[in-house]
C-alpha cells in the first residue's frame, strides 16, 4: 500500500449542543477577541446568537462580520482580512454554509502570510500556518470545516480558484445538527447532495485509499438514507443528524483523496453563470457519474450497495448502472433542476463553454476522475446537463 497523508482538524465535536463549545474550544486555544464571519440571513434570524454567548461567557470579545451573503469571493477575502487586522483579533470562528467557512480560511492564513488570495491559487503555496480557526457548519453538506481546501471567486477573471494547503484545514470543527433545522428544503436538497458527491468522487477517484474509503462509503450509506428524510420532514431531528455525519464524513473523506471530474465542472458554471457551488455538484452529478461508470466499474458497483440496492446476481456493471439510475432518481426525487432552469443558457454556453472547459482541466480535479474526460467530451456532458 502507498504511503498517503491523512489529516483532519485538531478536535472534532459533533452531536446536538456541540456548538457550545466554542467559547471552551476558543479559550483552550488562548484566544481573547474573536473575528466571527457568517452572513446576514444567520445573524438576522438568531442563528449566530448561541455562538457569540458560549464565546462572551468564555471571555472571549466578539467583533461579527456577517457580509458573506453570496458564493466566497476576493472582496469577501479583503473585508475579513481588514475587520480582522484593525480589530486586533486573534482567533476565527466561521458559522454558515460553505461560503463564511472557506472566507475564514482565506482571512487565516492572510493574517500570517503577505500577499493576497489570489497568489495562493493552486496547491500548497502557503509558506505559513494561520491563526486559530473554529468552524460551525449550519449546512449538512460541504464539509468545509474540515478540509484543506477554499474555493474564493476572483470577480476580475471571472474565476474560481480552488486553493488548497494543509494550512487551510480548521484547527477545531463544531458540528451541530440542530444549526441545520432551519434549512429551507431547496438547500437541504442541494447541500446534501453535494455531500452525496463529495463522498462518491472520494470514493471513485484515483488518489483514494483505505480511510478514505470507509468514510466514503459510510458516508454514501448515510446520505442516501436519511436526507430524503431530512427533506421530507425538516424537523426530524434524527434524519439531520445522520445527514450531518454522513456530510462530515464525505468531507474528510474528499479533502484526503480529493475530487474528480463534477467538481472540475462546477467551478466554471459557478463563475460564469453564479450558480451556487451546491446546486451545480448535484445538477452535474448524474450525467458525470453516468459518463465515469466504465472507468471503474467496481467501485461504482461498491456505492450502490452503499446505497442499499441488491446486487446479487449483476456484473458489476450492472450493478453501477443500477447506482446510477438511482443516484439520477434521487436528485429528480429531490427536485434539483437541470442547469437551463438555473439560469445557464444555450446562448451564454455557446459562447463560454470551451473555456468553462479548459478551466476545469486546469483545475486539475479531472484528472482524479476514474475515466479521463477529453476537453470535447467534457464541453459534451455540459450540454447533457443543461
Amino acid at each position: 500500500m502507498k504511503s498517503r497523508a491523512f489529516r483532519v482538524p485538531s478536535t472534532i465535536h459533533i452531536g446536538v449542543g456541540a456548538v457550545s463549545e466554542a467559547g471552551g474550544e476558543a479559550k483552550h486555544l488562548g484566544a481573547k477577541r474573536a473575528l466571527l464571519i457568517s452572513d446576514k440571513v444567520l445573524a438576522s434570524t438568531g442563528t449566530i446568537d448561541p455562538v457569540i454567548e458560549s464565546l462572551r461567557t468564555a471571555g472571549v470579545e466578539t467583533i461579527v462580520f456577517d457580509g458573506v451573503n453570496s458564493e466566497p469571493t476576493t472582496a469577501h477575502v479583503r473585508e475579513g482580512v481588514t475587520m480582522f487586522r484593525e480589530g486586533t483579533c486573534d482567533i476565527l470562528v466561521a458559522c454558515g454554509g460553505g461560503s463564511p467557512i472557506d472566507v475564514a480560511k482565506a482571512v487565516r492564513v492572510l493574517a500570517t502570510n503577505e500577499g493576497a488570495i489570489e497568489d495562493f491559487m493552486g496547491f500548497n503555496k502557503i509558506g505559513r500556518p494561520g491563526v486559530p480557526l473554529i468552524a460551525i457548519p449550519t449546512t449538512a453538506g460541504t464539509g468545509s470545516e474540515a478540509t484543506m481546501v477554499t474555493i474564493i471567486t476572483d470577480t476580475s477573471q471571472d474565476v474560481k480558484m480552488l486553493i488548497g494547503s494543509p494550512f487551510l484545514l480548521p484547527t477545531v470543527a463544531l458540528v451541530d445538527p440542530a444549526m441545520t433545522l432551519k434549512m429551507p428544503r431547496g438547500l437541504t436538497a442541494a447541500t446534501g447532495l453535494d455531500a452525496l458527491t463529495h463522498a462518491i468522487e472520494a470514493y471513485v477517484s484515483i488518489k483514494n485509499q483505505p480511510l478514505t474509503d470507509m468514510l466514503a462509503l459510510s458516508a454514501i450509506k448515510k446520505i442516501s438514507r436519511f436526507l430524503p428524510q431530512a427533506w421530507a420532514n425538516p424537523d426530524n431531528l434524527n434524519a439531520r443528524s445522520e445527514t450531518m455525519l454522513g456530510a462530515l464524513q464525505a468531507g474528510i473523506a474528499f479533502s484526503n483523496s480529493s475530487v474528480a471530474l463534477v467538481h472540475g465542472m462546477s467551478r466554471p458554471i459557478g463563475a460564469n453563470f453564479h450558480v451556487p457551488h451546491g446546486v451545480s455538484n448535484a445538477a452535474l452529478l448524474g450525467v458525470v457519474m453516468e459518463f465515469s461508470l466504465m472507468g471503474a466499474p467496481d467501485r461504482y458497483a461498491d456505492v450502490a450497495e452503499a446505497m442499499g440496492l441488491k446486487t446479487i446476481g449483476m456484473t458489476q456493471m450492472e450493478a453501477a448502472q443500477a447506482g446510477s439510475d438511482t443516484v439520477k432518481a434521487l436528485i429528480g426525487k429531490l427536485q434539483i433542476p437541470t442547469l437551463s432552469k438555473l439560469g445557464v443558457t444555450r446562448e451564454k454556453l455557446d459562447q463560454v463553454v470551451s473555456k468553462m472547459a479548459d478551466d476545469a482541466i486546469a483545475s486539475g480535479s479531472p484528472g482524479n476522475n476514474p475515466r479521463k474526460a477529453t476537453k470535447e467530451e467534457i464541453i459534451d456532458l455540459y450540454y447533457a446537463a443543461l
